[in-house]
């Protein structure tokens, strides 16, 4: 059997699945498209967790889990009369195609840039809006909706054109921000802290930077020195609370070396 003939094979035993899963688990039966929802941002998560540990074994049981999910809510189509995962696959190889021109018609685009921009166009397009902005979901977290903002701003071609270039832009937002704090103003401060963090995220996505992913990964080195100097803290008879900054400064400066190994 080759390639093609056992990934249609493994595609069709999914759907079996699923069809007896519908039938016959009171569980599966249940669910709806709203109740599978929050399920399907989780593994969405789960599987970014797994990328950014480039574990590629639970990466592609995560896929696994999405693509479940992906057939769960065809098949609730189905039941609905209102589309199944035949519809759902050849809608998104019809888009792929219409918004590849370059690759299935006459269009020229050589460059990433100019992919981009020819697909925000026929985005827009298609879908009869009027700013390339309303295609970033209301519902995604701030940060991550910044960099879509940014995304969709530069294939209209409203964006800096090199890192440096934020830099003036990033730095007078913190003067702003300074200044903003002088005032009291608690919705001020705020605003202006806003308008420092989108100059920041704006300097990292220039800079290929994925800044959730580089929060992220300061977290989880936090989590470490952090919870590193509370075991050291027990050792000792001791608690956090109970020690001053300078003992805790010194746990914290072998914690960083540790993390350095």
């Amino acid at each position: 059997m080759n390639s093609r003939e056992a990934k249609l094979e493994a595609f069709g035993r999914l759907l079996d699945i699923m069809d007896t899963l519908r039938a016959e688990c009171p569980w599966d039966r249940k669910q709806t498209l709203e109740s599978l929802r929050h399920l399907t941002i989780e593994e969405t998560y789960e599987l970014a967790d797994a990328i950014e540990e480039n574990d590629l074994n639970e990466i592609k049981k995560e896929l696994g889990d999405l693509m479940l999910h992906m057939v769960f809510y065809s098949k609730i189509g189905s039941e609905k009369g209102a589309f199944d995962v035949a519809d759902v696959l050849n809608s998104v190889c019809d888009k792929l195609i219409h918004r590849h021109p370059h690759i299935y018609g006459d269009v020229e685009a050589t460059t990433e840039e100019e992919v981009k921009a020819n697909w925000e166009a026929i985005k827009l397009k298609e879908k009869g809006t009027k700013s390339v902005l309303q295609g970033v979901p209301r519902g995604l977290p701030a940060l991550v909706k910044s960099i879509r903002i940014g995304d969709k701003a530069r294939g209209a071609g409203f964006d800096w054109d090199k890192p440096e270039d934020v830099w003036g832009k990033i730095k007078e937002e913190l003067g702003e921000f300074e200044d903003s704090q002088k005032s009291g103003n608690q919705e001020d401060i705020e605003g202006e802290f806003g308008d420092l963090m989108f100059s920041l995220i704006n300097f990292a996505r220039l800079s290929d930077i994925d800044p959730e992913l580089a929060l992220e990964r300061t977290n989880k080195k936090f989590i470490f020195r952090f919870t590193y100097m509370e075991k050291q803290a027990a050792s000792q008879g001791k608690e956090l609370s109970s020690m001053t900054l300078d003992e805790m400064e010194v746990l914290w400066n072998e914690a960083k070396e540790l993390s350095r190994d």
